[in-house]
């Protein structure tokens, strides 16, 4: 299988699986052992970034109504809720942003085809959602207190395995937030975490590619972005509706799958 084919399954993999509660990171984990990934884990990991600031980017596209309300609103006066939802996500994170910047290199090792541990993170999702799924419905709004514990949360699932948006979402929902309210945010707080990851790349001078890297990177980043469109529409609607059990009984048929496939290669 060439480079580029395989980035652009990867991307599509991200696309797809970035708004669903089953760990984007996890996924890719895995299609990259199948399809015979032989990376080390810096470039792994670089793969796996760039494919989520792909998504990032389509959240972006998606919620442009919300962020250029939200920017706009952050010049009003008096104090508003634009205002207070830009708080919110700033708050939301530092946890993961403190884990990034002193913890990257243990990251790495973990995005370094880590089946068993993958599949155990899958495990713990797919718990976090079934507890989600008891949880009643209200109309309550994210606040300061509740974006805190919603970003230990997205710090937690830094792990391949444990999803994003499932793990916030989850969180939210167990706080009282209403599932569009715990969607929307869960989909917004991670851009400004993944762009400002790239700016202090670049201007670290970490951020950097090898010349036969460019063109499968790039197939998989417009994979990822056009899939992660449609999947983030999709799934605005989909996950006020869904029950987010029966994501749960896919994260724990995978995750004991994934297991299982470590012990046997």
């Amino acid at each position: 299988m060439s480079d580029v084919l395989r980035s652009v399954i990867l991307g599509i993999i991200q696309g797809l699986t970035e708004f669903l509660p089953v760990s984007s990171s996890g996924h890719l984990e895995l299609a990259k052992v199948i399809m015979g990934d032989t990376s080390v884990a810096e470039q792994s990991l670089f793969l796996t970034i760039m494919l989520h600031v792909a998504t990032a980017l389509s959240t972006i596209f998606i919620f442009r109504k919300d962020v250029w309300e939200i920017i706009r609103g952050l010049f009003n006066k008096p104090y508003n809720e634009s205002q207070a939802f830009a708080i919110n996500i700033i708050i939301s994170m530092i946890p993961a942003a403190l884990v990034g910047f002193f913890m990257e290199p243990v990251i790495e090792v973990l995005f370094d085809r880590q089946i068993a541990l993958v599949g155990t993170m899958l495990i713990v999702t797919a718990v976090l959602l079934f507890l989600a799924d008891r949880s009643k419905a209200t109309d309550k709004k994210v606040g300061p207190a509740a974006a805190l514990i919603i970003g230990l949360s997205q710090a937690i699932a830094i792990m391949p395995g444990i999803s994003r948006s499932g793990a916030t979402i989850a969180t939210s929902v167990m706080l009282g937030v209403d599932r569009y309210n715990a969607a929307r945010f869960s989909f917004l707080m991670v851009v400004p975490l993944i762009l400002g990851k790239i700016a202090y790349d670049m201007i670290s001078g970490e951020f950097s590619v090898a010349s036969d890297e460019v063109i499968p990177v790039t197939a998989g980043f417009i994979a990822a972005f056009f899939t992660g469109a449609l999947a983030c529409k999709w799934m605005i609607a989909l996950v006020r509706k869904a029950k987010l059990k029966y994501f749960a009984y896919y994260c724990l048929a995978v995750g004991l799958g994934a297991i299982a496939y470590a012990f046997i290669i």
